[in-house]
């Protein structure tokens, strides 16, 4: 069989780490603060859950190599330190990005860029700190269907079963079997991007007692345990009323919003939310699905260079 080349980069990043809030961070970095000035400000990528900030390679690749471009690794992802708890919470990873920009780019506005769960975590920020945000984008960051509070007494009886029984990932035998996992989940994804996130995506480990090499994927596993705090709209809505940054939404032609809740929650409904942010740009690629920034780099790198140079 022939082996797949993994695609090469033309802009390498670098990889840096800082302390944010006590826990060591890594950031993926193209550039550096020379490049910025007032009408270019720095590009902050944040990459969503199950993903790392490696992973926005192929759009840095395609951008205008003249932009300062920083990509962190979320806590308990990537090559960044997990904390010592057994659980997430979203308003952390809010902390985790304020106390970045105040480290690299303090008193600067820059253009922020999100891609699902760092998609939420962009608009909500861009609300709380709009005089943080030049320019905000939004990659199939949808956020999640109201939870109503009597679905409360479940969702905590659920989370605090789940305490008992750690959680585990799985791994896998090769990176070939990582990069064929990842084209698994997306179809879309070629075989070049997939051997060169394989990577990036998962690290070797050497089991003691057999020798076995197994390659495990960069994620804390207690990710995968159930948020005991309900996802409450109107608090969200309530920030995203505040965002004052033109806004860019891309989505995937292949997205199927229902699908993913089971009619619980519809692109209709997430338009409507939407309509509260004063000033919207739409645009979907094809063909792509929700890792848009995998399956259509070009077009995305494309409509990113437009959207960030346009007149306010």
């Amino acid at each position: 069989m022939t082996a797949i080349l993994p695609y090469q980069p033309r802009r390498e990043a670098r990889s840096e780490f800082v302390t944010l809030r006590g826990l060591r961070s890594h950031l993926n970095v193209w550039g550096d603060a020379s490049l910025v000035t007032p009408e270019r400000p720095a590009v902050v990528m944040l990459h969503g859950w199950m993903d790392v900030g490696a992973s926005f390679q192929f759009v840095v690749d395609a951008m205008d190599p003249d932009r300062y471009v920083i990509a962190p690794d979320w806590r308990g992802f990537g090559q960044s330190e997990a904390p010592a708890a057994d659980c997430y919470w979203f308003p952390d990873y809010l902390g985790d990005l304020d106390a970045l920009l105040d480290t690299l780019l303090p008193r600067q506005q820059i253009d922020l860029v999100g891609h699902s769960m760092g998609g939420n975590v962009a608009m909500l920020y861009a609300g709380v700190r709009p005089q943080r945000v030049r320019r905000l984008v939004n990659l199939e960051g949808f956020g999640m269907p109201d939870a109503p509070p009597q679905l409360a007494p479940r969702r905590y009886l659920q989370w605090l079963d789940e305490l008992k029984e750690p959680r585990q990932l799985r791994s896998y035998p090769s990176l070939e079997a990582v990069a064929e996992r990842l084209r698994k989940t997306n179809p879309l994804l070629r075989p070049e991007f997939a051997a060169w996130l394989a990577p990036r995506w998962s690290r070797r480990e050497v089991d003691a007692a057999s020798g076995e090499v197994r390659w495990v994927l960069l994620a804390d596993p207690a990710h995968k345990l159930t948020n005991p705090v309900l996802y409450r709209k109107d608090e969200v809505m309530a920030c995203w009323k505040l965002v004052s940054a033109p806004l860019l939404w891309v989505d995937g032609d292949r997205t199927d919003l229902e699908k993913w809740w089971a009619g619980r929650y519809s692109a209709e409904e997430f338009h409507a939310r939407l309509a509260v942010v004063a000033r919207v740009e739409k645009h979907r690629l094809s063909p792509a699905g929700h890792m848009l920034h995998h399956d259509q780099p070009q077009a995305l790198a494309e409509r990113l260079t437009a959207f960030f140079d346009a007149a306010a």
